[in-house]
């Protein structure tokens, strides 16, 4: 009987520290995927303190442990011309006049592919892949306006080899 409730206990123990499935955020309102921890921050805001824990258990780590957002020198982002009548705020978002605000932001153009972003350090290499799928036009620029680093007039290649 005590070796039932010895495994019982261990079993409930790491339950208590596993992490949650997609499939458990979603139940909860979450897309693993999407969400960023620092958003968990936001939700005593509008009197959502109760969700934090669960937040915290399905969202992604975007912060250094010095507490300061990762921000990226490059980012791409990726999606198919053929899927804009699925994803008409991205189609706006690249349309719009918006991406020129990000000289460091590129657009890819691959057949079939849902949008995503993927943030690169300063060789360009990957190092985070995004799905924006969900994401609205607001949602797409602010996302660039914090993740993105800045590019100044003299970092700027047009600007430095004007004739």
């Amino acid at each position: 009987m005590i070796y039932v409730y010895v495994v019982f206990c261990l079993q409930f123990a790491l339950y208590l520290n596993a992490e949650f499935t997609s499939k458990d955020c979603r139940e909860f309102g979450f897309i693993k995927s999407q969400l960023f921890c620092s958003s968990c921050n936001s939700l005593s805001e509008y009197n959502l303190d109760e969700l934090k824990d669960h937040c915290r258990e399905c969202c992604q780590k975007d912060v250094n442990s010095d507490g300061k957002l990762k921000i990226y020198p490059k980012a791409v982002l990726e999606v198919c011309t053929c899927k804009f009548g699925a994803y008409p705020q991205i189609q706006a978002f690249i349309k719009s006049d918006r991406p020129a605000k990000f000289p460091n932001l590129s657009i890819k153009y691959v057949r079939g592919l849902d949008p995503m972003v993927k943030l690169m350090d300063e060789f360009g290499n990957v190092k985070e892949t995004l799905s924006i799928n969900k994401w609205n036009t607001d949602t797409v620029q602010e996302f660039f306006e914090t993740r993105l680093s800045k590019v100044s007039v003299e970092d700027d290649y047009l600007n430095t080899n004007r004739v």
